[in-house]
């Protein structure tokens, strides 16, 4: 597969990149890419929800009234659950959500969603580029050029461009990645994935690493 090189001015730089087919033109594995954004949400919970249960409130250590003799329900403790004030019955309590999946699955799920991407002409390659200051208008100007803008964007560098990524994280709808961080949710999770020239070989370079870290 082999895609055209945008300027950020928009126009064509006259220059062709050719995408690896093992990575950008494999048929897409739906059911390693459910896996794996399946994991990546139930790894971004907390698990810290917690409510008191009968036993944990306070208050309630004496007997409100005597058992008999008053022509009501007995009871035994203010802290009862069927008492306002009282402790919660099965209450949520803090928990580990997180959700390991096998390295070969990671790297499946992720070719699968590039792939995707271009099957789906929703990938863009624009040539290297930094900006001198964080300008917001900066990048909100080469989304334009790139007709973008309005759109939910992914874009995609070669390592940590901090200048780029401060500029563009106040505009609705752009996220920022590192190319070797973006994991099979970043992937998806846009209308336009722009990838730099070189992210491109950044995204080569993790599958082939022995060690795995994105989802």
């Amino acid at each position: 597969m082999t895609l055209e090189i945008y300027k950020i001015d928009g126009t064509l730089s006259g220059e062709k990149l050719e995408l690896a087919d093992e990575i950008f033109g494999i048929e897409p594995n739906d059911h390693a890419i459910y896996l794996s954004v399946k994991s990546y949400l139930a790894n971004q919970r907390q698990g810290t929800s917690k409510a008191k249960e009968r036993g944990e409130v306070s208050g309630g250590g004496k007997k409100p009234w005597k058992q008999k003799g008053r022509g009501g329900a007995r009871a035994g403790t203010t802290r009862s659950p069927l008492w306002v004030g009282g402790g919660t019955i099965f209450g949520p309590r803090p928990r580990d959500y997180r959700e390991d999946l096998p390295k070969q699955i990671k790297k499946l799920a992720r070719k699968s969603a590039l792939s995707h991407k271009v099957k789906d002409n929703q990938i863009l390659l624009v040539e290297d580029f930094t900006i001198e200051k964080p300008k917001t208008k900066e990048i909100a100007g080469i989304l334009s050029a790139l007709k973008v803008n309005g759109k939910k964007v992914l874009l995609l560098t070669n390592g940590n461009n901090d200048v780029v990524y401060k500029a563009g994280r106040n505009i609705s709808k752009v996220k920022i990645l590192e190319a070797e961080k973006a994991s099979t949710y970043d992937i998806l999770n846009n209308q336009v994935l722009i990838l730099q020239k070189s992210a491109v070989e950044a995204i080569s370079k993790t599958f082939s690493n022995k060690e795995e870290a994105v989802n």
